[in-house]
């Protein structure tokens, strides 16, 4: 048994927890041994429920508690055994807490054939109560793991799994898609556990849960999973399939039936759960009666418990728990041990805590998006095709202005498309998707004005036509910044000119071989921002500026030279 003090969030018996503990004892026999208490273990300390996966509901995360696990798994003497994990998974309040109840009294009286026990012992174990709120939440397993002979002589640890129901409404299709594709992952026999019959919602509920596991797991062309078990809780067709596993398997057989006739999205559903489990069976369980669904007050006591229930509920369970039933974990074809499992969990639950899996989402979610897409879609295709029709490939250059008009006007149009369109998931939602037009509008815009600038033989020329200028003015400059004595302005005109006769030829061999084609583009761009000035005057006017304030200097400088040795002069005179 763990230690007392390194089990963290336990879910402690109440009053009903001595008392109800008093049925479970533990035989010596071929089949089970019981766990050996460590010296410094709290001998009162009873086996009972550990949470190992902590459900945070304020930011939807999952967190594995460690030190909890590696305390059960890690014991001596069943560490390095391969392990059997059974999991129960399905919807919240169907009763998964109570049958793991049931075969706990299994585990803990395999010799007996009575393990069912007494028809007035309170039934315990894993936390259950009637109602409609959820009672379970992230994942649990029993404290204690039981170590069981097989008949070919090899012993393995088997360990229950309990987990959060899925779909109340406290959780995310995010928490109830990680806990189930976790508890697959994690198991080797997967009780999936259903009401009254395998709706399509089920199946694709499956297909999604099972899909997000084996993202994660990263296999996509082999069956990732072993076993997975549909348990229909209280069956009402047994003249058609009788209780069961025999009438389950039929029952099953048709519902995953492919068929020829049958819609594309219904036969990929029903191969995709084929492709992920090695086998799949089913069982059909009748309804436990109407003291069990109506008193309030029912304590799990098989008295209250219908006969019919009760004789299934024989067969279930040894059908799943039995030494030469069990199946033991495999991960990629290699059996895993106790100390593996711990491993494989602390690296499972990393890629469920990162972001490198998408969200699973809501069919509501997931068919507005694909609504909203659709018709963003559809609008953007009605704006290319009118911009084609204004200045696409065939036409000739357009005016810039004109341009515009009629992206604004198109842009408007298109918008009024989008808010037509019969759209899913309220304003607020479509509201995000009428912004994503908008923006893909605009990027299209910009092309389409690159397109048309590329039309006009002035854009073309534009580059060699402003490096020109820009040689043109330096030469002009020079000139006469030299002339009047500037000769530091002038040689810094020359070195411009100089430089853009060099982007000149550069450019020019750019556009003939095709090579260097991002220093012609970046000779392009600033080529654009001087024409795009509109005047020589703004491009220059700093230059001129600072010529303005050198000139009048040198010149006043140049005259009082002059004039200093005539006034000399005269005083002499």
């Amino acid at each position: 048994m763990a230690e007392g003090g390194s089990l963290r969030n336990r879910t402690r018996f109440g009053s009903r927890s001595n008392e109800t503990m008093n049925h479970v004892d533990y035989p010596d026999d071929n089949y089970v041994e019981e766990i050996q208490l460590n010296s410094d273990t709290e001998v009162m300390e009873k086996p009972c429920p550990i949470q190992i996966v902590l459900a945070h509901e304020d930011d939807h995360n999952f967190e594995l508690d460690e030190t909890a696990l590696e305390s059960i798994l890690m014991q001596e003497h069943i560490r390095d055994l391969n392990v059997v994990v059974l999991s129960v998974a399905g919807a919240f309040r169907k009763g998964k807490s109570f049958l793991l109840d049931f075969m706990l009294r299994f585990m803990y009286s395999q010799s007996s054939s009575s393990w069912i026990g007494g028809d007035y012992e309170p039934l315990t174990g894993f936390t259950w109560r009637g109602g409609c709120e959820r009672e379970t939440t992230g994942i649990q397993i029993w404290s204690e793991v039981f170590v069981v002979e097989k008949p070919d002589g090899s012993k393995v640890a088997v360990m229950l799994m309990d987990t959060q129901g899925a779909f109340d409404s406290q959780s995310t299709i995010k928490d109830c898609a990680t806990v189930f594709a976790l508890s697959t992952m994690t198991s080797s026999v997967q009780v999936y556990n259903l009401s009254q019959n395998i709706q399509e919602d089920d199946l694709q509920h499956l297909q999604l849960f099972t899909e997000y596991g084996r993202l994660a797991m990263e296999e996509i062309y082999k069956k990732p999973f072993q076993t997975l078990m549909f348990l229909i809780r209280d069956w009402s067709y047994p003249y058609e399939h009788t209780y069961g596993l025999k009438g389950g398997n039929s029952f099953l057989e048709k519902r995953l039936q492919v068929k020829q006739n049958q819609h594309e999205e219904l036969q990929n559903v029903r191969k995709h759960i084929h492709s992920c489990f090695t086998n799949i069976g089913c069982f059909l369980l009748p309804h436990p009666g109407l003291k069990v669904a109506t008193n309030p007050y029912f304590d799990g006591r098989l008295a209250e418990i219908d006969d019919e229930f009760k004789k299934e509920l024989r067969e279930l369970v040894p059908l799943l728990l039995a030494p030469e039933n069990l199946v033991e974990k495999e991960i990629s074809g290699s059996k895993v041990t106790c100390r593996d499992l711990l491993e494989y969990f602390k690296a499972y639950i990393k890629i469920y805590q990162g972001e490198e899996l998408p969200h699973p989402k809501s069919m509501l979610q997931a068919t507005a998006e694909a609504n909203n897409m659709a018709a963003v879609a559809g609008a953007k295709d009605t704006y290319s095709r009118s911009m084609e029709q204004v200045c696409g490939g065939d036409k000739p250059y357009i005016a810039p202005s004109d341009l515009e008009r009629k992206h604004l006007d198109l842009k408007e149009s298109c918008i009024k498309q989008f808010r037509s369109v019969k759209k899913m998931g309220g304003e607020e939602f479509c509201r995000r998707y009428q912004d994503q037009l908008e923006a893909e509008i605009e990027e299209s815009y910009a092309n389409f004005i690159k397109h048309n600038d590329g039309k006009n033989i002035f854009y073309a020329a534009r580059t060699p036509a402003t490096l020109f200028a820009v040689m043109f003015a330096m030469y002009i400059i020079s000139g006469l910044t030299g002339f009047i004595g500037m000769n530091s302005i002038a040689t810094i005109c020359n070195l411009i000119m100089g430089l853009a006769l060099l982007s000149f030829c550069t450019w020019a061999y750019v556009k003939y071989s095709g090579e260097f084609r991002e220093l012609g583009t970046l000779i392009d761009q600033i080529a654009e921002i001087i024409w795009e000035q509109r005047s020589p005057k703004k491009v220059f006017s700093k230059l001129f500026e600072v010529c303005k304030r050198r000139v009048p200097r040198v010149a006043l400088t140049s005259a009082l030279r002059h004039r200093i040795p005539t006034n000399n002069n005269r005083k002499k005179y």
